[in-house]
């Protein structure tokens, strides 16, 4: 079973860093691609970057520069963070993994920046 568990959330300053984990159930180094999404409180879920098995990181253009991803495969865990949070930063982050084509996720982590 594939479980996916975010940490490393909750209530930082603006101008504060942030660095969110996932911890899995399984070997990432198997998996197609790991990556983090983020949803705003009455936003779409939008993507952030991905790694894919190749260690090929691609980031959404309007992320680059503001995040940086990163993967630990000997601990199947991968990070996300972000230097000088805004409060536009403030969203639920989402870890995912591809498996042949399939979506996992975990639940998600709030992460609330305040001025």
């Amino acid at each position: 079973q594939v479980q996916l568990v975010e940490s490393g959330g909750g209530v930082v300053q603006a101008g504060e860093s942030l660095r969110v984990s996932c911890s899995t159930s399984i070997s990432i180094s198997s998996v197609d691609v790991v990556g983090w999404y983020r949803q705003a409180p009455g936003a779409q879920r939008e993507l952030i970057a991905t790694i894919a098995r190749g260690e090929e990181t691609n980031y959404v253009p309007s992320m680059e520069g503001r995040f940086s991803v990163s993967k630990d495969d000997d601990k199947n865990t991968f990070t996300l963070q972000r230097i000088g949070l805004k409060p536009e930063d403030t969203a639920a982050y989402l870890c995912f993994v591809i498996i042949n084509g399939a979506y996992y996720w975990g639940r998600g982590i709030q992460v609330t920046v305040a001025t």
